[in-house]
């Protein structure tokens, strides 16, 4: 007598109706009205932020004169001259000097800004004292004081000290980034556990060896959206470096640069100026393209209270 041998039936195999009935509300998910609502409001927003750089992009291959009669159409027939406003603007601001100094500047001040306000978000987040906490609300306080109530007296105390040069604004824009940048750090150092301190004490790990060692890599996404805010800023930064430098530096910026080709009295190259306005926007883009995984992650650790 033969018994039938019993298919093995694997457990993977098997249906599993949770996921088959998940698979089929995803199927008949439809587009409700609030959906459709929340689309469209995406897309007309998307259109006010992107629409300004569309219009810089456009009118960047016209005439400059095709530009201030017909602000809002394609670049077509004898509007369009190609590169010749790139080649124009290069030729009379010296943006290649100026995108150099931007990026010297832009960097150092990032650096710097980073290293110091790290540093003190550690500090006063873990060592409790009445003087850690004014230090941490003096900074918080910082951020809503508008620079033009400190313009005036920044600029005399920049001349007094002889910071009218590239290291002398860094310096600048460390004191001025700083609220910001500490306020963000401090919030995730909050939400770092004290357990993985001590155990790298334990394992012999000194202070300065536990924060460059263990800290500081755990503070990367942080770290990085506040480069991103801070390159922004400085990147776009007019004022400071008009004030500080002045328009006829050696070390002038970009926006300084921009500034120039606006021109008085008429006297005014619109085309020219889309295209230095362009050169000026790419290299803060592709930054940001690169680094924007991080922006969120680092948005929501640094607003972790503990």
């Amino acid at each position: 007598m033969t018994v039938a041998a019993i298919p093995q039936t694997n457990p993977q195999d098997a249906p599993n109706p949770q996921k088959k009935r998940i698979s089929t509300k995803t199927k008949k998910r439809k587009l409700t009205p609030g959906i459709i609502f929340i689309y469209a409001l995406l897309a007309f927003l998307t259109l006010v932020f992107l629409g300004p750089i569309l219009f810089i992009l456009v009118n960047s291959f016209k005439a400059k004169f095709s530009i201030s009669s017909d602000p809002f159409s394609l670049p077509l027939g004898d509007m369009f001259v190609g590169l010749t406003n790139y080649e124009t603007g290069l030729a009379l601001t010296g943006t290649f000097q100026a995108i150099f100094w931007s990026f010297v500047i832009t960097v150092s001040s990032v650096a710097v800004i980073i290293f110091f306000s790290a540093m003190t978000a550690y500090y006063i987040t873990r060592i409790k004292a009445w003087w850690t906490n004014a230090i941490y609300l003096i900074l918080v306080f910082s951020m809503v004081i508008p620079f033009q109530m400190v313009m005036f007296p920044t600029v005399k105390i920049a001349d007094s000290l002889s910071l009218d040069n590239p290291a002398g604004l860094v310096i600048l824009y460390l004191g001025f980034g700083a609220g910001l940048s500490v306020f963000m750090f401090s919030g995730f150092v909050k939400a770092i556990p004290l357990e993985i301190e001590e155990a790298a004490m334990i394992d012999g790990c000194n202070p300065l060896q536990n924060y460059f060692r263990v800290v500081l890599p755990m503070l990367k996404p942080t770290a990085i959206t506040v480069s991103i805010l801070n390159a922004m800023w400085i990147w776009n930064d007019f004022l400071l470096p008009n004030l500080v430098l002045g328009p006829s530096s050696e070390y002038r910026t970009i926006p300084i640069v921009v500034q120039f080709l606006v021109g008085s009295n008429g006297n005014r190259d619109m085309g020219a100026l889309m295209a230095m306005l362009v050169l000026a926007i790419v290299p803060i883009v592709i930054f940001y393209l690169f680094a924007q995984k991080y922006i969120i992650e680092g948005v929501a650790a640094g607003a972790v209270k503990g």
